[in-house]
C-alpha cells in the first residue's frame, strides 16, 4: 500500500484518526478526515510507543499495528483460530502477562497461535479451570487476581539462555538465515557518487554472499532470503516466515542506513523488544555481540543496539537481529562500504559474534579476539570444540 502521509484526506485517514483518538493520542470529538499536523504527531507517538520506525507516515506495518491496537485485553474472547489466527494488542498483552508468570507463550508477537493456546491451557489447568486454551471471562478474572509467578530473573531470559546452553558451543550443523534487505523493485538507499551509483540492495547482497561463504566454511547450513536480482521485494513478514519454515537457529538481516545529513554515520544493531521491557533475550545478546565486534574490527561509529518491534524481528521465532552497517549517504562510511576488504572485516565480525553467542557466558572471550580462519580450520580437520 502507498503510505498515507500528512496532507492526505479520505476515509482511511478518518479511520486512523479514530484509532488514535481511542488510544488517547488525539483529543476526543476532533473528527475529520485530514492528515493534519496533530495527526502526524499522534502517529509518531504511536510508532515510538510500538517500537516502529518513526516517520509520521502510515505504511503497511504501521497500519497493521494500528488495526491491532483497537483491541484491549478482556474486550473479546481469545482462542486459537485456524487458518487465520486472532491478532491484536490484547493478544500481545496476554502473552506478556503469561511470560511474566512463567508460562511459555513464546515470543510476544500479538498472534494467538498454538504456543499461546497451550500456555493458556497450562495456566487454566493449574488454576482449576477448564483447560481449553481459550481466554474468556473466567480466565481473565483469574489472571487479574494473580501477580507474577516467577521471581529472580526474567523467565523468558532463563528459558532462552538454557536452550542456547543445551545446544552446545559449536557452529557445526547450525542453520542460519541471512537476509539481504530490499531487492527487486526496492533498491533501498541509492547514492550517486561521481560516475558511479551505489545501491543498498547491491551492497548488502555482497555482504550476505561473503557471510554465507564464511559461515558455510565453519560448518553452518546457510540460506539467503533472496538472490542478487529478484523480480520483486519480499515483504518482511514473508522473510520471517521463510526463516521459521527452515527451522533457523539464527536470523541476520543486513541493511545500510541513510540520512539527509551526510555527517550521519555509524553502525547500529536492532533486536526484538517493546517499550515495556519485553524482549528476545538471546536476540538482545546477539545484537550486543554483533555491535561490539563490528565496532572493534572496523572502527565504525558505535550507534549502539536498540529494541524494535518491526515485523521482521517480532515474527521470527529464533534469535534475530537487523544490522545497519554504516550510512550509505555518509561519504566516509560509503568509502569504506565499497571496499571489499572492509566488507570482509564486517563479515568476520558477524561470524565471531554468532560463535560467541553459543559460548557459555562464563566462557566468553574478549571482543575482537576470535580468528575466524581458525573456525574453518577446525571444520577442515573434522574436530569439534567442546
Amino acid at each position: 500500500m502507498r503510505p498515507i502521509r500528512p496532507g492526505d484526506r479520505g476515509p482511511a485517514v478518518a479511520e486512523i484518526r479514530t484509532v488514535l483518538t481511542g488510544l488517547d493520542l488525539l483529543p476526543a470529538g476532533d473528527g475529520g478526515d485530514e492528515f493534519d499536523a496533530p495527526t502526524e504527531r499522534a502517529v509518531r507517538a504511536f510508532q515510538q510507543s510500538r517500537g516502529l520506525s518513526v516517520d509520521g507516515r502510515v505504511g503497511a506495518e504501521t497500519w497493521r499495528a494500528l488495526d491491532a491496537a483497537r483491541w484491549r485485553l478482556g474486550a473479546r474472547t481469545l482462542y486459537h483460530a485456524v487458518p487465520e489466527p486472532l491478532i491484536g494488542e490484547d493478544v500481545r498483552t496476554l502473552q506478556e502477562r503469561l511470560l511474566e508468570m512463567g508460562y511459555d507463550a513464546g515470543r510476544a508477537d500479538a498472534i494467538y497461535g498454538i504456543r499461546t493456546s497451550r500456555a493458556v491451557a497450562q495456566f487454566q489447568r493449574e488454576m482449576g479451570l477448564k483447560p481449553d486454551g481459550t481466554c474468556g471471562p473466567h480466565t481473565m478474572n483469574t489472571l487479574r487476581r494473580l501477580g507474577r509467578k516467577v521471581v529472580g530473573g526474567r523467565p523468558q531470559w532463563l528459558r532462552e539462555s538454557d536452550a542456547i546452553r543445551q545446544a552446545g558451543p559449536t557452529l557445526v550443523g547450525r542453520t542460519v538465515v541471512i537476509d539481504p534487505g530490499h531487492g527487486g523493485t526496492d533498491p533501498g538507499e541509492v547514492v550517486p557518487d561521481g560516475p558511479l551509483r551505489w545501491t543498498e540492495a547491491d551492497i548488502v547482497y555482497d555482504l550476505a554472499s561473503r557471510l554465507e561463504g564464511r559461515l558455510a566454511a565453519a560448518g553452518v547450513r546457510v540460506h539467503l532470503t533472496r538472490g542478487p536480482t529478484p523480480g520483486a521485494c519480499l515483504p518482511d513478514g514473508d522473510r520471517a516466515q521463510l526463516a521459521n519454515s527452515l527451522g533457523a537457529d539464527v536470523f541476520i538481516s543486513l541493511h545500510t542506513d541513510g540520512h539527509a545529513n551526510p555527517a550521519a554515520d555509524g553502525v547500529a544493531t536492532y533486536h526484538y523488544g517493546t517499550d515495556n521491557g519485553v524482549t528476545s533475550a538471546t536476540g538482545e545478546r546477539l545484537a550486543g555481540l554483533v555491535q561490539r565486534e563490528i565496532v572493534a574490527r572496523t572502527g565504525l561509529r558505535d550507534c549502539r543496539t536498540h529494541a524494535k518491534a518491526w515485523e521482521l524481528l517480532r515474527l521470527t521465532k529464533m534469535p534475530a537481529v537487523r544490522v545497519e552497517v554504516g550510512y550509505l549517504t555518509s561519504p566516509a562510511d560509503r568509502g569504506r562500504l565499497v571496499d571489499p576488504r572492509f566488507r570482509d572485516r564486517v563479515v568476520e565480525a558477524i561470524v565471531a559474534a554468532v560463535q560467541r553467542m553459543y559460548f557459555p557466558i562464563e566462557r566468553d572471550v574478549p571482543t575482537g579476539s576470535i580468528d575466524v580462519s581458525e573456525l574453518r580450520a577446525i571444520v577442515a580437520a573434522g574436530t569439534v570444540v567442546d
